[in-house]
């Protein structure tokens, strides 16, 4: 069962919303008026789905999924009456998994649940590989600067200070960047 936090960011009342949500076999575990709200909320109450029914996604509202989104990210949906293109891209841009325009159909309730479900799990397992592609980056590019560091105190090739760097390593049953660390903190240390 779907735990859902509704943010109603209008005028109108969501109780048509709340009961298809209900039909659908969620949970609603609470509906808050206000956006400052969200970031706050999502983390008390454990929430597995944020719904967002907004005239025009605010800036406010924008900035509060963005908050969310670094510090508890779930998946969103936004029902919306902008078919902007601007404003979709800006609600994306922020967090927002699945953007309705008008009010969702009963039936496809379900159906927007989970593609906005997928779709947040897909872009976490990208947002994944993006920093483990930044973190062995920022690991070869501290390898590079200790070989160079061996190059230039040792007369060593490049192939002789990686390989110096890597006997070292498997010697101490540690990994060759924190080989590279060492070497670079004990150069800081002596300069």
């Amino acid at each position: 069962m779907l735990r859902v936090l509704l943010v109603n960011d209008t005028n109108k009342q969501v109780g048509s919303l709340r009961t298809a949500l209900v039909q659908a076999g969620c949970d609603v575990v609470e509906e808050v008026s206000s956006a400052l709200m969200i970031p706050k909320r999502v983390a008390e109450l454990k929430a597995d789905i944020v719904i967002i029914d907004t005239e025009s996604p605010s800036r406010d509202v924008l900035e509060q999924i963005c908050v969310m989104t670094q510090d508890a990210p779930r998946p969103i949906v936004m029902v919306s009456e902008d078919t902007q293109p601007a404003a979709i891209k800006a609600a994306i841009k922020a967090g927002v998994s699945a953007y309705v325009v008008e009010d969702i159909d009963a039936g496809r309730l379900s159906a927007v649940l989970d593609v906005a479900q997928a779709r947040f799990e897909q872009d976490q397992a990208l947002m994944s590989q993006i920093r483990q592609a930044e973190s062995k980056l920022n690991e070869r590019k501290i390898v590079e600067r200790a070989k160079g560091l061996l190059i230039q105190l040792r007369s060593m090739t490049e192939s002789e200070a990686y390989h110096a760097m890597r006997k070292m390593a498997m010697d101490r049953n540690i990994r060759i960047i924190d080989v590279a660390h060492k070497l670079l903190a004990m150069n800081e240390l002596l300069a």
